[in-house]
């Protein structure tokens, strides 16, 4: 037997308080539910606002580490070449004296960090100056590796406006002091789109600086980093 359209149950939807103190608490609730969404967005700008540079006024540091942003037909996209230019900059200023890439590299036809090396080599950046991380999955991997990995205690790091508020947070929370280089960039559909991915991302962010999770891929001590500087004397 066929039941018609109109005898088939209708969902309930969820009824709006009818008394005044009702509504006030469903407002209230509303209001809370959004500052604890916030709040996390709140700790970055909180905890990073001294530690933001521009190119021309970061202090002198060994190691920069530049967060990859995607590759477009195996080139660097944009967004990660203009990271790139300010890595390269600073190299060339001589307040930097190597830089850590990190990207990812999970299959064989896709290698950030060797791409993000020979553009840097393209701008008068030494090979030598260069140290490749193939596991730099997201930000807290990135950081943690940096740490764990490459034995790096102090850096500069290099990204997006957007972007560098949560590096600097994760990358303290991992053990590595850090300042950060924001780079400028047009508010086009991809910057306001990359800020608004930041907001979710900000919890994530929290999560990781709280629970610490272990890296998707961790390894053994590499000493690229160590080599490099020791070859730039």
């Amino acid at each position: 037997m066929r039941l018609s359209a109109s005898a088939l149950p209708r969902p309930r939807l969820p009824r709006l308080p009818r008394t005044r103190a009702g509504q006030r608490r469903a407002v209230q609730a509303l209001m809370g539910l959004c500052v604890l969404a916030l709040l996390p967005a709140t700790w970055l700008f909180v905890s990073t606002g001294d530690r933001l540079r521009s190119v021309a006024d970061v202090p002198r540091t060994d190691v920069a580490v530049v967060f990859g942003a995607g590759l477009w037909d195996g080139k660097p996209s944009p967004y990660l070449a203009h990271r790139l230019d300010a890595a390269a900059e600073l190299y060339r200023d001589g307040r930097i004296r190597v830089v850590l890439v990190t990207g990812d590299n999970s299959r064989t036809e896709y290698d950030e960090p060797s791409a993000m090396r020979a553009y840097l080599a393209r701008r008068g950046v030494p090979e030598r100056a260069v140290v490749n991380d193939y596991a730099g999955f997201d930000t807290w991997d990135s950081c943690v590796r940096a740490k764990k990995i490459f034995g790096v205690d102090r850096a500069v790091l290099i990204s997006q406006g957007f972007h560098i508020r949560r590096a600097v947070a994760l990358c303290e929370a991992a053990g590595v002091a850090s300042y950060g280089v924001g780079v400028a960039e047009p508010h086009d559909v991809t910057w306001y789109g990359g800020g608004a991915r930041e907001v979710f991302a900000a919890g994530k962010a929290a999560v990781d600086a709280v629970v610490r999770p272990a890296p998707r891929f961790l390894g053994g001590r590499e000493d690229g980093v160590r080599r490099a500087l020791s070859a730039g004397r």
